[in-house]
């Protein structure tokens, strides 16, 4: 395929992508509350659960996911400039990702343990 017709095709897949992921949280959401509300609970209730639905470490897992991402992209070009073989950004980007994913659930777990209630 030519590189001009990916070109055009990846902010076409960007936009739908970002579309369907928006369009799919918003359906998600409404049909939770609309769940909630046909339980019969009162708006204080569904206040009262979706303060505590709420994860106050977030962004901290987004951090270390992010520190990690980089890190690995890093790994993963240096491994490319001494092997010549492109395909080990990729592998190096999922392993790295993956650990991040695994150490932010980790410490987000711990801080949440450690939270009075």
């Amino acid at each position: 395929m030519d590189a001009g017709v990916v070109g055009v095709f990846v902010p076409i897949v960007l936009f739908l992508v970002t579309g369907l992921v928006l369009i799919a949280f918003y359906y998600f959401r409404y049909r939770e509350r609309q769940m909630l509300i046909e339980k019969g609970l009162s708006s204080e209730e569904i206040k009262e659960f979706f303060k505590n639905k709420r994860n106050p470490y977030f962004l901290l897992a987004i951090g270390i996911i992010c520190v990690f991402f980089g890190i690995s992209l890093g790994i993963g070009f240096l491994i490319n400039d001494t092997t010549g073989k492109n395909y080990y950004i990729a592998v190096s980007l999922f392993i790295g990702t993956g650990i991040g994913f695994v150490i932010a659930n980790l410490v987000s777990q711990r801080l949440n343990a450690k939270e009075p209630k």
